[in-house]
């Protein structure tokens, strides 16, 4: 049965093959190493910190024929050691991703079933690719070439628990029932212009029996301008509608500033602020800001204190950020550290405490071992205050940090052209 199944998979890689204009075969190698004392929240007194290794490892076939484009990537997510030396079966395979394209015309294609959805720097679209196991989503995108310089993409997805013959309320287990956007972008000389608008479904039960699907809204726009060594980029979002029949009312903005002083040394100067809520504050209305789908982990500091499945609906905040980097040949080298506080009043009892909630230094180093092989780690500290403790219910003065090692193997199997 095993050789049947083996010369069926060779038969079709073969025919593949000569039927193909592109073809592509990819892998991905990734395990790391985490010390995690103190990370996403402060560690309590008596607590010891977790050592564990994980890894991600992936196959990737890209196909093109003609008007024809397909994306398909095998997923194994695994922490060292979650099955027996001696497992018969192995549950942590996934399809990361299983899309097909068609290009209708050169400004007009279609793109179909689970995918990468990234948009401008993944603030409210990202594929997270920091965790193992990533972000996809099942969509179909109409991709429209408007312009030279501009084009516009709309999404759309649906997600049921289940084929069935008479609805029932979806476990909302992708974080959405359904969505609905239009992204578009458009560059004029240096300027960069982008524009986002979110419509988000969440289906739940309004009362024993009746469902309900209310909507939020997101949108806004973000804007980069280049000029010589200086880069800047700025970004502006609102929230509004309503999340499990509780209005929102919340918005976003953020700004950078980024300056390369030489062929090695690059610096930046960011600010952002995610609107909160008072914690004295009674009213049921959501004030807080949701990134939606973002790649958090890539702000707010590499120890996911904020909005990496934290921190959703509550004070907000506001971090103020520096970044010092080093690049030369095949080493680089980042320093950012981070001034955290609250957008909203943060209460003890009937005590306001004070908004600052602390400081975190992330070290982050990269060494390009070969053109398929990269090395990278990091180290992060956080200096956390009587606030953050109030949020996070831990110990602020003891060790709260972050060590991690990784390595990555990116090799290209085959390509036939």
């Amino acid at each position: 049965m095993k050789k049947i199944f083996f010369f069926t998979i060779a038969t079709l890689f073969f025919t593949v093959l000569m039927s193909a204009q592109s073809f592509k075969l990819s892998s991905e190698i990734r395990p790391r190493f985490e010390n995690r004392h103190g990370y996403k929240t402060l560690i309590k007194p008596g607590e010891e910190g977790a050592n564990f290794i994980s890894q991600r490892t992936r196959l990737n076939f890209d196909f093109q024929q003609e008007k024809l484009t397909l994306g398909i990537s095998l997923q194994n997510v695994r922490v060292w050691g979650d099955i027996s030396t001696l497992a018969s079966k192995d549950i942590a395979n996934s399809f990361h991703e299983a899309w097909a394209a068609y290009q209708f015309t050169e400004k007009f294609s279609l793109k179909f079933g689970r995918q990468e959805i990234i948009y401008d720097d993944s603030r409210i679209f990202g594929n997270v690719g920091w965790a193992q196991q990533a972000r996809s989503f099942d969509a179909v995108i109409a991709k429209i070439e408007t312009s030279e310089n501009g084009k516009l993409e709309i999404g759309y997805s649906l997600n049921n628990d289940a084929e069935e013959l008479t609805n029932s309320i979806y476990t909302n287990v992708a974080g959405y029932k359904t969505f609905q956007y239009a992204w578009y972008h458009t560059a004029i000389k240096n300027l960069g212009l982008s524009f986002l608008a979110l419509n988000n479904g969440v289906e739940f039960l309004n009362t024993a029996t009746e469902e309900e699907l209310n909507y939020s809204q997101t949108f806004g726009s973000r804007a980069t301008y280049y000029l010589g060594k200086l880069s800047l980029d700025g970004s502006l979002y609102f929230q509004t509608g309503k999340i499990f029949d509780t209005s929102v009312n919340a918005n976003y903005l953020a700004g950078n500033i980024k300056y390369k002083a030489s062929e090695v040394f690059n610096f930046g100067l960011g600010a952002e602020y995610l609107s909160g809520k008072d914690m004295n504050d009674a009213s049921t209305k959501i004030k807080s800001f949701n990134p939606v789908f973002g790649t958090n982990h890539k702000f707010n500091g590499f120890m996911d204190y904020f909005y990496v499945g934290n921190h959703i609906n509550t004070v907000g905040l506001l971090d103020i950020n520096a970044t010092i980097s080093y690049t030369k040949d095949q080493f680089s080298a980042k320093v950012i550290p981070h001034l955290f506080s609250s957008a909203a009043d943060i209460y003890r009892g009937n005590l306001k405490m004070s908004s600052n909630l602390g400081t975190e230094v992330d070290l982050v180093i990269e060494y390009k071992i070969s053109k398929n092989v990269v090395l990278n780690g990091g180290y992060s500290k956080m200096f956390g205050t009587a606030s953050l403790e109030v949020l996070k219910n831990g110990d602020s003065t003891t060790d709260n940090s972050w060590t991690w090692l990784m390595i990555t193997f990116k090799p290209t199997l085959f390509v036939s052209k």
